[in-house]
């Protein structure tokens, strides 16, 4: 069985780009966890947790480059990584990516790379590096709210959008503010709320 090669897919606003790793890492670290803010209660030992929120899966791996063999600069296959951390001049902000490798497929942005040279030609041109890499999970308001179960009412609500009505009649209806119109824009996907379709099931999220 042919040894399956792990992946970064870069994913653009028109377009994607693979890149191929060169050797397998010999593992990778999955870290979740939770943020919760601690309240002192005069007349109790211990503070009371309240949670505030989940916080963004991170997986970090180290990635090996070798090209003394072909007496290549190394930097050749290892700027294709960090240059994700680069703004994209379309997108504005560094670019979406995913890493591939077997059942695994994290989708989220290069938040750090570390370059560790270990290896020159006589000329000094590395040829032979390692790369720690973290990637951190991000998703768009819409998929967490499609992944979450929302069982109270309270959390969040359904609108169908009425005959002339805008987001930011929403917004002031129920945030009273119209100018938190962009969370439902967000939580909807919007990029142009100026022309939406009346009758449709618009998602009215709840502030933190």
């Amino acid at each position: 069985m042919a040894l399956t090669k792990a992946k970064i897919i870069i994913i653009r606003s028109n377009s994607q780009e693979t890149v191929d790793v060169l050797f397998n890492p010999s593992e990778y670290v999955l870290t979740s966890g939770n943020t919760y803010s601690w309240q002192s209660v005069p007349g109790l030992q211990a503070p009371i947790a309240q949670f505030v929120s989940g916080e963004a899966t991170t997986l970090t791996m180290d990635l090996f480059f070798d090209t003394y063999g072909t007496s290549v600069d190394v930097r050749t296959h290892t700027s294709k990584i960090t240059k994700l951390l680069d703004v994209d001049r379309e997108l504005h902000v560094p670019p979406m990516c995913r890493f591939v490798w077997g059942s695994l497929d994290f989708k989220g942005i290069v938040e750090k790379v570390t370059q560790t040279f270990t290896m020159f030609m006589e000329s000094g041109i590395p040829v032979r590096a390692k790369l720690n890499v973290t990637f951190r999970a991000m998703q768009s308001m819409v998929e967490q709210y499609q992944k979450v179960p929302r069982e109270s009412a309270d959390r969040t609500k359904q609108k169908t959008l009425k005959q002339d009505e805008q987001l930011w009649m929403l917004a002031a209806e129920e945030y009273d503010d119209p100018a938190h119109w962009r969370a439902i824009a967000e939580a909807n996907g919007i990029d142009n709320p100026r022309h939406l379709p009346v009758g449709r099931k618009l998602i009215i999220p709840r502030l933190e």
